[in-house]
């Protein structure tokens, strides 16, 4: 009797994994995830002593006070316990006077699915739509985290650059995006306004995208998590154009978003879907087997984000837009840096004269300057030889954080 061989050993970066050595056994689509290189450049960071840390999507502010204290009094308040799987009905709300107030949108409450996390609302979405075999097409450069969420599905994913140039910054090729769509494709992933480049989609943009997903009866996944993270606005408030803005109420379109970038409140886990009216109980049976219901306590502190916070985001907004000066006019006076004019988020991507290799060069960031930055190559395949850096934090640690640059860019 002849026994097959199943002796298979999985890479996954540096590390070798036996699945048939007496170990445990995991699904195989953990082994075959791709590495996440700014993971790997936090891990080489680990302590190394003065690091100054602008690699990760966070600032120096703390959440206001006035978020935390609407979160206490809800705990004072017995508000601890298990709620609606998808959100307490006074923060859908909340969110639907916000996209009135803000958006000039009349969304009802039941187009609002709260979530634990702009991350999970991510995940609930492609598991409410993908199955193994389907295929993404994700505009890139993109967040890391979102690629390997595709990956968990298994559906496949084609990545479609943004166009770059020193003249036109970041911009999207409409027709090599449609070229890359084919008969499996699924969904199409969009971040706009774009971690890390800055870029955003323009209303016109949107439209081609919808009447081309609608033709063919693909989903739109669009993560505005950076909406309110821009410098310059043609609506009454400081926004970015929305798909919402565009888009008919069934249109195949579910928009992720966010409470930790524009209300400091990365800790707090809690995020939010606008979706069709036909996605509610889709989106709440895959909601109900993932963490039944997002805390309780923490979303009337988001209430209060909503109704309170817009001073707030004004005065983090006019820090981040400063940073942003300051940073475009340092890397201009070195002469062999190149980076697009960051008009929203709070991201510098750049890339060095004669450094094609951003993990080498990450790491000398971290070695000679004790300055954690995030490879390119952690936002798909063309970005490779671009580095991120994290610019929402204090003019003096930025400032700092750039003279310790210096004397790398300069060798």
């Amino acid at each position: 009797m002849s026994v097959k061989n199943t002796n298979t050993e999985h890479l996954k970066g540096d590390e070798t994994v036996d699945e048939t050595r007496g170990g445990p056994k995991f699904r195989p689509v953990l082994h075959a995830l791709t590495s996440n290189p700014g993971v790997e450049m936090m891990n080489y960071a680990v302590g190394k002593h003065d690091m100054i840390t602008l690699g990760q999507g966070e600032g120096d502010s703390p959440t206001p006070d006035f978020i935390a204290s609407a979160a206490y009094k809800a705990m004072q308040e017995g508000h601890t316990g298990y709620g609606p799987t998808l959100g307490q009905v006074p923060l859908r709300e909340a969110l639907s006077e916000y996209y009135q107030r803000i958006y000039k949108l009349s969304i009802p409450t039941s187009r609002f699915f709260i979530t634990a996390s702009g991350s999970t609302a991510m995940h609930l979405s492609l598991a409410a739509l993908l199955d193994k075999g389907d295929e993404v097409v994700a505009i890139t450069p993109i967040w890391k985290n979102l690629l390997g969420a595709v990956e968990l599905t298994q559906a496949d994913t084609k990545q479609v650059s943004l166009d770059y140039s020193d003249e036109a910054g970041w911009t999207l090729d409409l027709e090599k995006l449609f070229g890359a769509c084919s008969d499996k494709t699924k969904v199409i992933l969009i971040v706009t306004p774009s971690n890390p480049t800055g870029w955003s989609a323009s209303q016109e943009e949107m439209r081609a995208i919808l009447e081309f997903a609608r033709e063919r009866g693909i989903w739109i996944l669009a993560d505005e998590v950076y909406g309110r993270l821009v410098y310059a606005s043609a609506h009454e408030h400081l926004r970015a154009d929305s798909f919402l803005d565009v888009a008919r109420e069934d249109d195949l379109l579910l928009v992720v978003n966010s409470f930790s970038k524009s209300w400091a409140m990365t800790g707090w886990r809690l995020g939010w879907i606008v979706g069709p009216q036909a996605a509610e109980d889709k989106i709440r049976d895959v909601a109900l087997y993932n963490n039944l219901c997002p805390p309780t306590f923490t979303q009337y502190g988001a209430i209060a984000a909503l109704e309170e916070g817009e001073p707030f985001l004004k005065n983090q907004i006019d820090m981040w837009r400063s940073n942003r000066d300051l940073l475009v006019e340092r890397f201009a006076g070195l002469g062999n840096v190149r980076m697009a004019y960051p008009e929203a988020t709070f991201y510098g991507f750049f890339k060095v004269d004669g450094q094609p290799d951003c993990k080498e060069l990450t790491k000398r960031f971290i070695d000679e300057a004790g300055v954690l930055l995030s490879p390119g190559c952690a936002f798909g395949e063309t970005a490779k030889g671009y580095i991120r850096m994290c610019f929402a934090v204090s003019e003096r640690r930025l400032v700092e954080a750039l003279d310790r640059m210096e004397k790398v860019l300069k060798t």
